[in-house]
């Protein structure tokens, strides 16, 4: 079962992305801004405007300096093919494809010809139509969404869920992964229909705690259906698509025959197989296939006040509305605009969106200030020893737009602060209440004290693989050593610090220690252990018994609770080889989906016994603990049997794995 989880990072990073997204505490933050405030201020260095070593932002230059970089990155991380295209100033000044959509075949990407899947970048297309109907009074950002429904979110809070927070990802829904990505041969369900059979548990108040909802994007997504009249495809078609002529961008699922052929494939490795077409059910979350020259069309339209080509799919005073900041748990930190999360980076307010399915990966990047859009996406997995994308345009900005970080005053209570935001940290975006709840301590964060005042997290690693350290620049406001990354902690309504970052639609909340993924690691060794050498030693230990003639003088009661121990043992360790199994073959393969629910109940199933069983192992202890012939030796390994029981069932229950409802 360890190595299980332990092999399943990938997993739990593509159920969190395609989500999905690199994606649910109860912290507090601010309300959303009415009328928008202002973005994120960022320090500004006192260098020059001019850098000696800036580079003009030409095709030229551009070219050699993609040239000289992606070609290293495919072959590095065994990425079969990459697309990437540059706008500024209303026209697109690069565009290129790398590698290979095909790689039997050899046809190579290129900018127009080849389909990318972008993910999340999808749910951009769905703000841009909600926006829409916004600016046509047709939904209200602060209304109850409910009044928009043939269904009813239930009321579990007394605020309802309004399309602000839905578009700040403030909702308040745990994690949901259910059918999110299906097999080819699945049964095509509507949206309306994936939304009414698929609802997540409310388990923040809306307005209050950011966790990231594919399901909450595909919510809105229906409202656009609903109140426009249209279908969702027909209304993105005709009134996105259509004015861009993005003619070559399509939620459709599967893709119309004539787009097919230009469809490039998925690799989890360049050097594998292709993988099959994804079937996104969460449509308006990300199920879309694009060129990256539609992409393009879309990026100027957005960085033009709306206008493309004479033609407006936004007035000016939407899209401002649009694109300013509405969210955040940190002042100091970026925030969430609507849809659009903001970054800050090398002394520029950027707003964008990252997307991810299980094999493509694409990123979505607006520098207002400098009127450039920068996208790009490839299309496999690769090896994961580095982020790509993210490398890429960090590189591209300290390119064509240098920038010194400035110096920063450590306050004088930096090690105070240090010690006070140490502990470990659980994401926002979980589930919570569901059968995979127990996925979400993997990933906990720990953040320790370093010298001086930092501080280090272990789950923030740079490209060398090396824990980032994290300096003080102003109160509980941490900046990268030697970087420009960000850091911030706050206290929630209930006390708990709450750490944020410069991904704004998640938070991570410090836990207790029956949280912590050591303990619970623990928990999961012992349990194991102790099950192993119980079964291990049932043979051996009467083999010795055998040979020193030391029979057990035990009556048929007894005889059969000895035995009842044993095979309750043997039922707790399947059940954890099941897990194991379950954790590494989903590797690869799409998420979980209806067609796994017999398997999960089945493993349930066991898992019941096993619980059951403890209060077997319990009877059994006590009433042999005084049995004639029973060595010390079989006391202690009774006492460690009876503890490993409890810890399985207490594990099983606090992770709510016998959850009857098999909606995760």
């Amino acid at each position: 079962m360890i190595v299980g989880f332990r092999n399943n990072k990938m997993w739990i990073a593509i159920a969190a992305m395609a989500i999905f997204c690199c994606g649910l505490t109860r912290a507090q933050g601010p309300a959303p801004v009415r009328p928008a405030g202002p973005a994120v201020k960022v320090p500004v260095s006192a260098a020059p405007a001019a850098w000696p070593d800036t580079h003009a932002l030409t095709p030229d230059d551009l070219a050699a300096f993609m040239d000289g970089l992606v070609p290293q990155q495919l072959r590095r991380e065994n990425i079969a093919g990459a697309v990437v295209i540059v706008v500024k100033d209303g026209s697109v000044v690069f565009q290129k494809g790398y590698g290979y959509a095909d790689v039997d075949k050899r046809t190579p990407v290129t900018p127009d010809g080849t389909l990318f899947r972008p993910g999340s970048v999808s749910k951009l297309f769905t703000w841009t139509a909600v926006m829409q109907l916004v600016e046509q009074g047709k939904i209200d950002l602060d209304r109850d969404v409910n009044d928009y429904l043939d269904f009813k979110v239930p009321a579990t809070y007394p605020k309802p869920i309004t399309m602000r927070n839905l578009m700040t990802h403030t909702p308040g829904m745990e994690e949901a992964i259910k059918d999110l990505i299906v097999t080819k041969g699945s049964q095509p369900i509507s949206i309306g229909d994936f939304l009414k059979t698929h609802m997540p548990k409310r388990v923040y108040p809306p307005g209050t705690t950011p966790a990231y909802s594919n399901y909450g994007a595909t919510l809105a997504g229906y409202i656009v259906e609903r109140v426009s009249g249209m279908p969702f495809d027909d209304y993105v078609d005709k009134n996105v698509f259509g004015p861009l002529q993005m003619t070559h961008t399509s939620f459709r699922q599967p893709l119309a025959p004539q787009l097919l052929p230009m469809m490039s494939n998925g690799y989890q490795l360049g050097t594998d197989q292709p993988k099959p077409y994804e079937i996104i059910r969460a449509e308006p979350a990300g199920s879309s296939a694009t060129s990256a020259v539609d992409i393009s069309h879309f990026m100027l339209a957005h960085l033009q006040n709306g206008e493309w080509n004479g033609v407006h799919i936004l007035k000016p005073e939407t899209v401002a509305l649009m694109h300013s900041r509405q969210f955040g748990v940190n002042p100091a930190l970026p925030g969430m605009a609507l849809g659009f999360y903001e970054e800050t980076r090398n002394g520029h307010r950027i707003i964008g969106h990252g997307g991810d399915t299980q094999y493509f990966h694409s990123d979505l990047h607006l520098i207002q200030d400098a009127n450039i859009g920068f996208f790009v996406s490839y299309n496999s997995a690769g090896r994961g020893e580095a982020n790509s994308r993210g490398s890429l345009f960090n590189a591209f900005l300290n390119r064509y737009l240098p920038y010194a970080v400035p110096a920063a005053m450590k306050p004088a209570s930096a090690d105070q602060d240090a010690k006070a935001v140490t502990g470990e940290y659980i994401t926002s975006r979980r589930p919570v209440t569901n059968i995979l709840s127990f996925i979400a301590f993997l990933e906990n964060f720990q953040v320790t004290p370093g010298k001086d005042g930092t501080v280090i997290v272990d789950g923030l690693k740079s490209d060398n693989q090396v824990p980032k350290t994290w300096e003080e620049i102003g109160p509980m406001v941490y900046r990268e050593k030697n970087g420009q990354d960000l850091l911030g902690f706050t206290k929630d309504s209930d006390g708990r610090m709450v750490l944020a970052m410069d991904y704004p639609f998640m938070v991570w909340t410090k836990i207790s220690f029956i949280d912590s993924k050591g303990f619970n690691f623990f928990l999961m060794i012992f349990f194991s252990v102790v099950c192993l050498f119980t079964l291990i030693f049932w043979p051996v230990s009467a083999w010795i018994r055998k040979h020193y003639r030391h029979p057990l003088s035990l009556d048929p009661g007894q005889s059969r609770l000895r035995t009842a121990i044993r095979l309750v043992a043997a039922v707790d360790l399947i059940y954890v080889i099941c897990w194991a199994v379950i954790l590494i073959s989903s590797n690869g393969s799409p998420l979980f989906d209806s067609s796994f629910d017999l398997t999960l109940r089945l493993v349930q199933l066991v898992g019941w016994l096993g619980t059951l069983g403890t209060l077997v192992v319990l009877y059994a202890v006590i009433k042999g603990w005084r049995a004639p012939g029973e060595w010390w030796l079989t006391h202690c390994g009774n006492i460690a049997i009876a503890l490993s029981a409890v810890s399985f069932s207490w594990f099983l229950l606090h992770w709510h794995l016998l959850h009857l409802s098999l909606q995760y």
